[in-house]
C-alpha cells in the first residue's frame, strides 16, 4: 500500500502505466494474486454495487423506522421535473440514498471505504456508467483508483469515524469518488489528486454523531452530501482548478483534526446531533424496542 499519492504518481510516471494499474500491481503484490484474479475480484465489487442499487425496495424500512423510502421520494421529485440541479446530480443523490438505506436495512453493500459511507462511491460510479454508457471494465479500473486513494488515506490518517469523526468516513469516500470520477472523465494524475484534495478539504472537521448510536441519522443523508461534493470537486479539477494544499498534506490535516476531536463527536453518540433533545427521545425509544 502506498504511503503517499506522490509516490503513486511517481511510480505511474517511471513505469509509464496508468494510475489504476499502479494500485492494482501493489494490490497483487500484497495479496499474492495474479492481475487477472485481482481484476475479477474488483469487478465483483462493481457487480455488488449495481445489485444493491437495482434491488432497492422503497417499502423497506430499517428496524428503528428511522430510514426508509427517502430515495423513492427523491426519485418522484426528479421524475416530475421539479429538481433544479440537473439530471446527473439528481441521479447521484438518488443512488446515494439507495445504497445508504440498503446498509441501514441490513442489505448487502460494499463498504467503500466503510459501511456508513457506502453510498458515496457507488452513486458517482453508477451514475457515470448510466449517463455515459461506460463498460464494467472501465468502472473496475476506476475502482482501483478509489481503492488506492483510500489506502493512502488509511496510512496517513484514518477511515474510521471512531478515530477521526465522519470526515474520515464520508470525507474519505468523497475524496475517493472525486478522484475516481476525474479518472473516468479522462483527467490526468494531477487532476485526480486535486479533485481528491478539494473534496476532502470541503468536509474537514465533520463530526461523527449518530443518533441513538445507529448508522442511520444523519449518516444516510450525509452520503448524498459526500457524493455531490465529489462531483463538484471533480468538475473543478477538470476545469483546471488546483488545490493550493497538496493532497497528501490534506490527508495529514484530516488525521490531525481527527486526533484533536473530543470523543463526544467520534461515533460515541454523546455529542453533536446525537445529544439534541429529539435525538435523546429517539434513543430512549430505541431502548424500549
Amino acid at each position: 500500500m502506498y504511503g503517499s499519492m506522490r509516490d503513486a504518481l511517481k511510480a505511474s510516471e517511471e513505469k509509464n502505466i496508468p494510475l489504476w494499474k499502479v494500485f492494482q500491481l501493489e494490490d497483487c503484490h500484497e495479496e499474492g494474486m495474479s492481475e487477472d484474479v485481482s481484476f475479477a475480484h474488483m469487478k465483483k465489487l462493481i457487480k455488488a454495487m449495481q445489485e444493491t442499487d437495482q434491488n432497492y425496495d422503497p417499502e423497506l424500512h430499517s428496524a428503528s423506522g428511522l430510514v426508509g423510502g427517502e430515495a423513492a421520494l427523491l426519485k418522484k421529485r426528479k421524475d416530475s421535473g421539479a429538481m433544479i440541479c440537473g439530471d446527473f446530480i439528481a441521479m447521484v443523490m438518488e443512488k446515494a440514498l439507495k445504497t445508504a438505506a440498503g446498509n441501514a436495512c441490513m442489505k448487502r453493500i460494499v463498504a467503500a471505504p466503510t459501511a456508513g459511507s457506502c453510498g458515496v462511491l457507488p452513486a458517482v460510479l453508477l451514475t457515470y456508467q448510466e449517463q455515459y454508457k461506460a463498460e464494467d471494465n472501465a468502472l473496475t479500473q476506476a475502482l482501483y483508483v478509489a481503492a488506492g486513494i483510500g489506502g493512502v488515506i488509511a496510512r496517513r490518517a484514518s477511515l474510521s469515524g471512531a478515530a477521526g469523526g465522519c470526515q474520515a468516513e464520508i470525507g474519505s469516500a468523497s475524496a475517493m469518488a472525486a478522484g475516481t470520477l476525474v479518472y473516468l472523465l479522462g483527467g490526468d494524475n494531477e487532476q485526480i489528486c486535486n479533485a481528491s484534495a478539494l473534496a476532502l478539504k470541503g468536509l474537514l472537521g465533520l463530526a461523527c454523531d449518530p443518533v441513538a448510536g445507529l448508522v442511520e441519522v444523519p449518516c444516510v443523508k450525509r452520503n448524498v452530501i459526500g457524493s455531490v461534493n465529489a462531483v463538484t470537486s471533480a468538475e473543478m479539477a477538470m476545469a483546471g482548478i488546483a488545490s493550493r494544499i497538496p493532497v497528501d498534506q490534506v490527508f495529514d490535516a484530516m488525521g490531525s483534526i481527527g486526533r484533536h476531536m473530543p470523543e463526544e463527536i467520534r461515533e460515541t453518540a454523546k455529542g453533536g446531533l446525537a445529544a439534541c433533545p429529539e435525538a435523546l427521545k429517539i434513543a430512549e425509544k430505541m431502548k424500549k424496542l
